[in-house]
């Protein structure tokens, strides 16, 4: 299927009942997502394709908009946002909404934990944190903070990192970006970083 042909289907799927990791399953037209990010979108750390079931619809379309106006995966140490930049660049707005309206009604197991931190050090590094994500990492949309929890340890440790070294949050369009990358500033080292990843992973 060509990809005209692709985002047509999309389209149409967009307006799909909600679909549950017991039905497992994908409306034609977007398995290419489920390529690289599984089966009800529960990731594949293989190849570093986070787990996308449950995240919210307007967080999805933001990332995707960013993707595709070269804000996020612009750098060059961001090898799969370079891939999803390829990925988004000829979506429309229809084909993003379509997108995250599926993505923000799929659901799939939690994922396991991959990280062993020190949960104590990690709960004390995430009360900055909280003030936007929530104590128990729900997200808050009227600031544009993300849910955390349920999303892979190995995902969340790799986006602190890309903030800590200027990977991600650079670029002068990326407002929640560079928010970030200035509140992981708290986060001076290596097991810093693992401690406060391991911790999200286990909020519920």
């Amino acid at each position: 299927m060509s990809l005209k042909s692709t985002l047509f289907v999309l389209l149409l799927a967009g307006n799909a009942s909600a679909l549950h990791a017991s039905e497992a399953i994908t409306p034609e037209g977007l398995e290419y997502c489920t390529v690289c990010h599984g089966s009800q979108l529960k990731g594949n750390a293989n190849i570093q394709a986070p787990r996308l079931g449950g995240l919210s619809k307007w967080y999805i379309e933001r990332q995707l908009n960013n993707f595709k106006q070269g804000i996020r995966g612009a750098h060059t140490g961001d090898v799969t946002g370079s891939e999803m930049q390829a990925m988004t660049r000829h979506l429309t707005p229809s084909d993003i909404s379509a997108i995250a309206s599926w993505i923000g009604q799929t659901e799939s197991p939690k994922p396991a934990a991959t990280l062993h931190g020190d949960l104590d050090a990690g709960k004390t590094l995430y009360q900055g944190c909280a003030a936007c994500h929530g104590a128990d990492g729900g997200g808050n949309k009227a600031i544009g903070a993300p849910r955390l929890s349920g999303i892979n340890d190995w995902y969340v440790l790799t986006q602190i990192n890309h903030f800590r070294e200027g990977i991600r949050g650079n670029d002068q369009k990326d407002i929640y970006g560079q928010q970030m990358k200035a509140a992981v500033s708290m986060v001076q080292s290596d097991p810093d970083a693992v401690n406060l990843a391991a911790y999200i992973s286990q909020l519920k």
